[in-house]
């Protein structure tokens, strides 16, 4: 009944040890008096191919070559080979890839065998002390592993004093395979040799991917990858919100002296902003506020106003109207970029409101001549295209007093805007304000179109082209009339009169 109950602890303590992937010699597979016998049956044709094509090995691909070979070549050049210096191995280690199977028998799956020493295995790993001290085993494999190329390394740094050395040059894919690995083998030199390592060097955006991949698998000790997460997170206590940030980033930007420098930085900013908003949610975690754009939308147009009232009583010397176009360029160019901002984060619908109030600037606006102002116009035009394309949603009164502050004078400066190159699309300004108009009341499409229709006939292409606006609304007004039966309202007498009449019936 000993013996029985013996065997069965022996049999639970290699089943454990199997599924760890950790196998001692001496049980890695039933003697052959003991296997089972083939069965009475004898196998089909069909079955008898299937087991001379699983006794074929494989062709190896050239990549597991390269690997074999490098591997060779680390084993030429491994310090336990170094009888000399080290001795005799006293521990014969086996690590196999997926398939190889236990107990070293033929196999198309790549398995290497080292004879390495218990002293250096057991002083370095602390799953290697804890296994041969329990088990007092000189046969050891290690079974399924995903990559027997860096168990050998693994291996091999066990035998240096400098690990930080060793690893100098190798990739970061490398280093964190490696880390992998001796976090697996309770290697605690080559788990901080490897974060010291990844702390140091730079790493690409694939790098970071498989960076944070790698770790939370591992799901080491915070205390331990502290130092290079610090590079991907930051404690909130230490951080400025993103808020403060892109108020600081903003005022440098509109107060740049260098236009070039300037114009580039709108452009990395709105591409990170829009790159963020479209990753499942940004908005959420990236905290501007509306308010912080408002406000600086409220210095935009207080800057604006300023520029165009000094247009006013200009004087006509040539150095002051250059330097007077280039602020009011530069102050609408500003206006613009906030705008794009607004509406790539769903917020420009009280910007169309606030600008269609905008009276007293399109006063100084009318006095200006267009070659000065013809850039405020874009504003306008930026607005029609989002509100044709239904990325701002306002409601009628505003769009109308949108159209009724400013089309007159992005009629007036269309000609101009054409002229200014190619950052302006001409097509793209027609298809917004058609889009717009038609979306008014037919009433609010008749008295804007007719008036358009007199001024195209007089100042032709310097005009925009909004004849399909014209023909849909004509076809609207006079020729398909659609009409809509309203719903009569039942009262609560006619419901009575209905009762008393059924009642009668």
């Amino acid at each position: 009944m000993a013996s029985q109950k013996s065997s069965r602890n022996q049999h639970q303590s290699v089943s454990a040890m199997i599924r760890q992937g950790f196998i001692s010699g001496p049980f890695l597979s039933p003697p052959p008096s003991i296997r089972p016998a083939a069965g009475p049956m004898n196998p089909t044709l069909f079955e008898m191919m299937a087991i001379e094509q699983a006794r074929e090995p494989k062709p190896k691909s050239d990549a597991q070559k390269k690997v074999q070979e490098r591997v060779s070549e680390a084993l030429t050049r491994a310090p336990f080979r170094n009888h000399e210096l080290w001795g005799m191995g006293d521990v014969r280690l086996t690590v196999a890839e997926a398939g190889a199977g236990a107990g070293g028998g033929e196999s198309a799956a790549f398995r290497v065998s080292m004879d390495v020493h218990q002293r250096v295995l057991a002083g370095k790993s602390r799953f290697f002390a804890e296994k041969l001290r329990r088990i007092g085993a000189h046969s050891v494999e290690i079974l399924e592993c995903d990559d027997v190329e860096v168990y050998v390394e693994a291996v091999v740094l066990m035998y240096s004093d400098n690990l930080k050395t060793k690893l100098m040059g190798m990739e970061v894919s490398k280093v964190l395979s490696l880390l992998k690995v001796s976090s697996a083998l309770l290697f605690d030199d080559g788990i901080r040799t490897c974060l010291e390592y990844l702390e140091a060097v730079p790493w690409s955006q694939d790098d970071e991917e498989l960076m944070v991949s790698h770790l939370n698998q591992l799901q080491l000790d915070k205390s331990r990858t502290d130092a290079v997460l610090q590079r991907l997170t930051a404690e909130p206590s230490t951080t400025a919100s993103a808020d403060e940030i892109f108020l600081k980033l903003s005022f440098g930007v509109l107060q740049a002296k260098d236009d070039k420098s300037c114009k580039e930085m709108k452009v990395l900013i709105s591409r990170l902003l829009k790159n963020n908003a479209n990753n499942h949610g940004f908005h959420d975690r990236l905290d501007i506020t509306r308010d912080t754009l408002y406000n600086l939308c409220d210095r935009c147009l207080s800057s604006l106003v300023l520029c165009l009232s000094e247009a006013t009583c200009l004087d006509e010397s040539m150095s002051e109207r250059s330097t007077l176009m280039g602020e009011i360029a530069r102050e609408a160019d500003n206006m613009q970029w906030i705008v794009g901002i607004l509406i790539d984060r769903k917020m420009g619908d009280e910007f169309v409101k606030l600008w269609g109030d905008q009276k007293e600037l399109a006063v100084l606006h009318s006095k200006i001549p267009s070659l000065y102002r013809h850039e405020v116009s874009k504003i306008t035009a930026q607005l029609c295209i989002s509100i044709g394309r239904g990325h701002v949603l306002v409601p009628k009164d505003t769009r109308f007093s949108l159209l009724s502050t400013w089309l007159v004078a992005l009629y007036d400066d269309f000609r101009w805007m054409r002229s200014a190159g190619k950052s302006v699309d001409k097509k793209l300004i027609e298809e917004g304000l058609c889009r717009t108009i038609l979306t008014l009341p037919l009433a609010q499409q008749q008295s804007i179109l007719l008036d358009w229709f007199n001024r195209f006939l007089n100042i032709g292409d310097d005009c925009p082209n909004i004849q399909r606006a014209f023909e849909i609304w004509w076809r609207r007004a006079f020729v398909k009339r659609y009409t809509f039966e309203l719903q009569t309202q039942i009262t609560a007498h006619d419901i009575l009169n209905q009762s008393n009449g059924s009642r009668s019936s």
